[in-house]
């Protein structure tokens, strides 16, 4: 692997105010610092275009307008892009750009997504800056990390370290709410995965205590419907022989139990939405229900919705079983089942990931940047990168610093783009001299 020399330059040298006395970095690196100052102005400028062009996940023609744009930046840097249709799953589709290099480095994915929670209707729809901050819908979940991605390549372009690099690129269109049926809403990226030897993601930087930090975990989502039912009938019969106890105390056992018996490191289970009556049903979309009722009637059904998240697949296997077990235990004249909906698997911290991070660290000692620790994945949500985590090594959180993602007033960091375009492009001109 190629080493560069640059001592201690401190973030001062990461943001080009000049290199430090004595700092020697290698030729291709230190250009790539150069440019990536030079090209700022383009960047902020993309990420403003991108901002303004409403991208909500249900505005297909918007989370299009976004994919052109991006098409618009890769073509000329040698990348071949194709835009997957997936109007068949209910969303805009996905930009696929692919660089083919020499065959002879480690093949590099980089995900990010062009859709945001905000859609037209939203009142938050404008990019504004106020000196190093910048607001604006999805400006950092995930424009920015877009906008990183773009920086970082057009800055090896221009060091000549992009020529020889295998990189594909999948920008998601529908990562704030994935398509139906999920297996063909991620087909392409879990393709692209099974391509790479490593993959890097692009959602937003954690920065905690003044420090950036590194993802090498992310929890696996999986979303459950718990449905219970009973005999109705006059509550004065309740607890009794004849009409036992109804679903809502069976349904009230099964979620008690689930809090008892289940909390573990990394694992959570959340109850998001309960309806319980004679009758009670939840709308299709499972965000919404009605029930009916009296104080004087035992209800005959009761339905809660949730979801699941553990940090591997075993630790998810093992709570669904649990759950099932608790489920099985029925209070007298009552019953329930409990379906499982798969959302995201889980992105376990794998000896490969912390590598991955050992790499950018050194990219990190080499720029004087401080060294990143991994963070507590259990404070992190999902995303993409957990489709692609059972066939590649992955480092994600490479996206820009900001805060108050999915609500308005969301921010980034403009001073983290190039800072995070820097630790990119480095570490992507790296991995691709390295043999896979």
């Amino acid at each position: 692997m190629l080493r560069s020399r640059v001592l201690a330059c401190g973030l001062l040298l990461a943001l080009s105010v000049g290199p430090c006395a004595g700092a020697t970095p290698v030729a291709a690196e230190q250009r790539l610092q150069a440019s990536i100052e030079a090209d700022q102005p383009h960047a902020i400028a993309l990420l403003e275009r991108l901002v303004n062009q409403n991208s909500g996940t249900l505005n297909l023609p918007g989370v299009k307008a976004v994919g052109d744009m991006v098409r618009a930046e890769l073509e000329p840097l040698g990348f071949d892009v194709e835009w997957i249709d997936m109007r068949a799953t209910g969303r805009a589709g996905h930009l696929v750009a692919t660089h083919t290099g020499n065959g002879r480095g480690k093949r590099i994915l980089l995900i990010g997504h062009l859709d945001t929670v905000f859609e037209p209707d939203s009142p938050f729809q404008r990019f504004a800056r106020n000196g190093d901050t910048a607001t604006g819908p999805g400006i950092g979940d995930d424009k920015g990390g877009v906008v990183i991605i773009v920086a970082a390549l057009r800055a090896m372009h221009a060091a000549g370290t992009l020529r020889d690099a295998d990189i594909k690129v999948v920008l998601t269109g529908d990562e704030e709410s994935a398509g139906t049926p999920l297996e063909a809403a991620r087909a392409d990226l879990v393709a692209a995965g099974k391509w790479a030897d490593v993959a890097l993601e692009y959602e937003g930087l954690i920065v905690d205590g003044g420090r950036d930090h590194a993802t090498i975990a992310r929890r696996g989502v999986a979303d459950w419907e718990l449905t219970a039912t009973g005999l109705t009938g006059h509550s004065s019969g309740v607890f009794g022989d004849a009409l036992g106890y109804g679903a809502n105390y069976e349904l009230a056992r099964i979620l008690d139990g689930f809090r008892r018996e289940l909390p573990e490191p990394n694992l959570t289970l959340n109850v998001g939405l309960m309806v319980g009556g004679t009758p009670a049903a939840l709308d299709p979309d499972g965000a919404r229900g009605s029930a009916a009722g009296k104080t004087n009637i035992v209800a005959e059904r009761a339905v809660a919705v949730g979801d699941l998240r553990a940090l591997t697949p075993e630790q998810e296997a093992n709570a669904r079983a649990r759950m099932q077990g608790i489920v099985a235990q029925h209070l007298p004249k009552t019953g329930a089942t409990l379906v499982f909906a798969d959302a995201y698997p889980p992105m376990a911290p794998t000896a490969g990931n912390r590598a991955l991070l050992a790499l950018l660290n050194q990219v990190n000692t080499d720029l004087g940047l401080p060294v990143m620790d991994e963070w507590d994945p259990a404070k992190r949500g999902a995303a993409d990168s957990s489709f692609v985590a059972a066939d590649a090594d992955v480092l994600a959180g490479m996206g820009a610093a900001g805060s108050r993602a999915h609500a308005e007033g969301e921010t980034v960091d403009l001073a983290s783009i190039q800072r995070q375009a820097l630790r990119s492009a480095v570490l992507i001109g790296r991995l691709a001299r390295t043999p896979p």
